[in-house]
């Protein structure tokens, strides 16, 4: 599904240049759910970025669903984006003056699906995530883990091959945190491909793989035995 080999990248800072990436190999397999490690600095939202095409290495390779990302325009960038990629990110993204359902029909407007149908798929990931009376009211309206609940859902709309979730966690609590990841782990379960950015061990173990970066480089690559998020909740 993702293929990156010997991936660099480097941004000019003034008259210097840093190094971010250094020679990333990496691949993700159609259903996994792979978490991505590392401190501030260490190179992961730039890994980050770069899967989900917001920017591009300096060399090396990416390939998606066979289809190599490389010096595409913003509007091939775009559709690629929408066609593969669903996103979620710790600060939610929602817009604020439009309801639960509309953030969720976004994606498919911009794909060009009709009104009706964007409806009824919004509410159908709406109920989905458990939140389908929710579907009126606008984000300032709901709780922390019901606007990430709302996210997914709004990542979920367009069916795309992976699902990006950057920090998904990281503005939440403890229960909050693995109600959330209780739903991701159950969206694997159904086969969709997941890479989750986290600083968070507990997280990181709730998927199946953790990828650890330190200053651009992969430190370890191994593969875990699932924690179960439910159960950790009823343990709290």
């Amino acid at each position: 599904m993702i293929e990156i080999k010997d991936l660099h990248k480097s941004y000019q800072m003034g008259s210097n240049s840093l190094h971010v990436l250094k020679g990333i190999n990496f691949n993700v397999s159609e259903g996994e759910m792979v978490s991505i490690m590392g401190s501030s600095g260490s190179g992961k939202s730039t890994l980050l970025n770069i899967l989900g095409m917001l920017d591009e290495a300096d060399e090396g390779s990416y390939t998606l669903d066979g289809k190599p990302i490389k010096k595409l325009n913003e509007k091939v960038a775009a559709k690629y984006r929408n066609q593969f990629l669903g996103f979620i990110f710790q600060s939610f993204n929602l817009i604020n003056y439009k309801s639960a359902l509309d953030n969720v029909a976004m994606p498919l407007y911009y794909q060009g699906v009709k009104r009706a149908e964007r409806t009824d798929k919004a509410l159908h990931y709406l109920e989905k995530v458990g939140l389908a009376e929710w579907a009126t009211h606008l984000p300032n309206e709901l709780s922390g883990g019901q606007k990430q609940r709302v996210a997914i859902a709004r990542a979920l709309a367009s069916d795309p091959k992976v699902l990006l979730a950057d920090e998904p966690t990281g503005a939440l609590d403890t229960k909050t945190s693995y109600g959330v990841m209780e739903l991701i782990q159950g969206i694997n379960d159904e086969g969709k491909t997941i890479i989750v950015v986290t600083h968070e061990d507990d997280i990181a173990h709730m998927t199946k793989r953790i990828v650890n970066l330190k200053d651009g480089v992969i430190l370890d690559d191994s593969v875990v035995s699932q924690v179960r998020a439910v159960a950790n909740a009823q343990n709290q």
